[in-house]
């Protein structure tokens, strides 16, 4: 029925604009009818972005959850002995740690979430690599948990116009091209990029993934 409704506001408005375009004087100025359809058309698509700003940031909130979940509880699954562990053989030659992966994927949600924030990365994201002084697992798990906090209200300001948005150099968009819900969403894909890498080096020291169990 809402959509039903929206369907017809739009044709009532269109049609509305059509007429007073041809009202218009030969000045070029707006006439009265042109103006109102202008404004209650202006008002239609502002209500219908704040609609769609809640939907996505709803739709946001759950996914997040839902990767936060089964990243924190495979992460917390690698016995704290193994989280030096890293492939050697073929192409895995001289990829990460199991716990430079995990660190790795905190310190981008940080850098993300602050750009989407319109704040200045942490200094002690680095480059991507995570503080130095974070080396254990209850370290490691604990920013992991921290950078999941800060990407929920990166994704909590979703629709706020007062707040502001920055660039990032680890992102591919541009000053000109970024947005808030494109950085949360750039977050939450990389996320799941390195998910599965922690997945596979799980598997390789026999442990089964927590969101693998019956």
């Amino acid at each position: 029925m809402r959509q039903m409704n929206w369907i017809f506001l739009t044709l009532l408005l269109l049609a509305g604009k059509d007429a007073a375009l041809a009202q218009a004087n030969e000045s070029g100025e707006l006439t009265a009818p042109q103006a109102a359809v202008g404004l209650a058309h202006h008002h239609a698509e502002k209500e219908e972005a704040s609609l769609d700003a809640k939907t996505e940031k709803r739709a946001l909130q759950i996914f997040l959850k839902s990767i936060e979940k089964e990243i924190v509880s495979a992460a917390d699954a690698m016995p704290a002995d193994k989280y030096g562990f890293a492939p050697t053989d073929g192409e895995f030659k001289g990829v990460r740690t199991f716990g430079q992966q995990v660190k790795h994927l905190a310190a981008t949600n940080r850098i993300l979430a602050a750009a989407a924030l319109g704040e200045e990365p942490p200094p002690d994201a680095g480059d991507e690599v995570g503080p130095e002084a974070v080396r254990t697992k209850a370290e490691i798990l604990d920013y992991l948990r921290g950078s999941f906090i800060r990407l929920g209200k990166a994704i909590d300001a979703i629709g706020n116009e007062n707040a502001t948005v920055k660039s990032s150099s680890i992102s591919p968009l541009s000053a000109t091209q970024v947005t808030r819900l494109a950085l949360t969403v750039e977050s939450l894909m990389h996320s799941l990029n390195h998910y599965g890498q922690m997945v596979v080096y799980l598997r390789m020291n026999g442990v089964v993934p927590p969101a693998s169990h019956p």
